[in-house]
């Protein structure tokens, strides 16, 4: 995946929060009266690859909801894009929501994977001996500590350190890249392999 550069008031270039393609933004104040006589303190954004705007005010994105996190991959099970999707439109408001959110989103992935998705932790136990990378089960296990944190009290203050919950949206899609992303690309090519040569394969590992 490409790294994801979040909305920031005034950045002239970011990922747009309505097509996700990274783009020039054109930045204008809002201004109201006859012949826009009045500048209000809301200035908005507008994405140079889409059109769309976003409007800001000290510095924060009001409308639509601030989300500076990445938006699902796409290859994000339907089953949990709206949980993502509605972490992260109260991401900006509530990041121990947001978190609390997404652990489930991260429970239900479990089950895409094949597992039970009743503990999260058995769950990473079942992969790892299936031989789930390191650094699957590292990104596995950050999203289950600090979700955990999240749902109840711990050591981790979300409200505090909402950088934490941020991370967690990116380790989320890095688990789809590598678990569903990735395994379904190297299919698709082996699938344009000629029939014999995949059947000589077949006969070898047989």
């Amino acid at each position: 995946m490409s790294k994801y550069y979040p909305p920031i008031d005034k950045e002239k270039q970011f990922n747009c929060i309505h097509c996700g393609v990274f783009a020039k933004q054109k930045w204008s104040v809002l201004c109201f009266g006859y012949h826009n006589a009045n500048v209000s303190p809301i200035t908005f954004c507008t994405c140079e690859h889409c059109n769309g705007i976003s409007y800001w005010y000290e510095g924060r994105m009001l409308i639509p909801a601030e989300a500076p996190v990445p938006p699902p991959h796409p290859d994000m099970p339907a089953a949990i894009v709206q949980e993502y999707q509605e972490a992260r439109g109260i991401f900006g408001r509530s990041p121990r929501a947001a978190v609390a959110l997404l652990r489930l989103a991260v429970q239900k992935l479990m089950t895409e994977l094949g597992e039970k998705g009743e503990n999260i932790n058995t769950d990473i136990k079942s992969l790892v001996a299936k031989g789930l990378p390191v650094q699957v089960q590292q990104a596995f296990d950050y999203c289950r500590v600090v979700g955990n944190n999240a749902v109840h009290p711990g050591e981790i203050n979300l409200n505090d350190t909402p950088e934490m919950g941020q991370h967690l949206f990116s380790m989320l899609n890095f688990i789809v890249e590598d678990r569903i992303t990735r395994p379904k690309q190297i299919a698709g090519l082996y699938a344009q392999l000629p029939e014999a040569a995949r059947a000589a394969i077949e006969k070898r590992d047989a």
